[in-house]
Parts: structure tokens; C-alpha cells; sequence
């Protein structure tokens, strides 16, 4: 039984995607595409030589062209700020006189112990403040 060369190319690229399936490595689908182009050059009448080239080459190409969209979307996700970090530069109502020993504030809809940053300055109830850190269970403030 003689197979054509297209034929042997398309079980190439199932035998490339199965690794695909199993691994998650885009690169093995890229190398199945690969093979399906060679494929098509093969059932077109290419030679050997020109359906390894665009085996080659259309590989290669999806390699490249994909790996460099992927980093590009890697460096521009954006940075979710969450938890503590998320209550910096938030402002906040003061409900108890609070200075550099203390005092209460409601932040994010929470009643938080709060001290300022600078010890000499303090905040009356109903003035607003923004937290510049947050120091174990206590927001600093200013």
C-alpha cells in the first residue's frame, strides 16, 4: 500500500497535536500547523524539498509571530491593587480626634484605628484624611 506524502504529513500534525493536548505548548501547535501547510504543498505537487522548507518555514513563523504577541500581553497586564496595598491613597472621614497617638477613621465603609504622620498635627471628627500606609491594623494618615 503506497501513501502519498500529504497523507504522512497529516498524521504529523494529529501526532503533533496530541503533545498540544497533553502539555498545553503552543509550540507543539504551531508545528502542526506546520505540517498541515506542508500538506498542502505536497498534495499541490511540491517536491520533498519544498514541503520540508514550508514545514520549516510556516513554523518557524507561527513560532515568532506568536511568541512575540504573547510577551506583549504578558508585560501589559494590568497591576489589580488588593488588600492593604488597595487602602493607600484612599481617603477617609475622621470619626474620633485622631493624632500621633491615635484616634478612629472610617475607611472603605470599615471603622479603623488610625495615627498621623506627622505627631504634631491632628485631625477633628468629620474632617476628611488620606491614608498614606497602613502599619499593622493602624492607618497612617495626613
Amino acid at each position: 500500500m503506497d501513501i502519498d506524502a500529504w497523507v504522512w504529513w497529516l498524521i504529523g500534525a494529529v501526532g503533533l497535536g496530541i503533545p498540544l493536548v497533553l502539555t498545553a505548548m503552543p509550540e507543539f501547535g504551531m508545528f502542526a500547523v506546520g505540517a498541515v501547510a506542508a500538506a498542502v504543498t505536497a498534495a499541490l505537487g511540491g517536491g520533498v524539498v519544498a514541503q520540508v522548507l514550508v514545514f520549516v518555514i510556516v513554523s518557524v513563523a507561527l513560532i515568532a509571530v506568536v511568541r512575540s504577541i504573547a510577551n506583549r500581553h504578558r508585560d501589559q497586564r494590568p497591576q489589580h491593587r488588593s488588600g492593604i496595598d488597595a487602602l493607600r491613597g484612599r481617603s477617609a472621614v475622621v470619626l474620633e480626634r485622631v493624632d500621633g497617638s491615635g484616634g478612629r477613621i472610617k475607611l472603605a465603609g470599615e471603622i479603623w484605628s488610625a495615627r498621623t504622620l506627622d505627631t504634631d498635627t491632628s485631625f477633628e471628627p468629620g474632617q476628611s484624611v488620606d491614608v498614606v500606609e497602613i502599619d499593622g491594623a493602624t492607618a497612617v494618615v495626613m
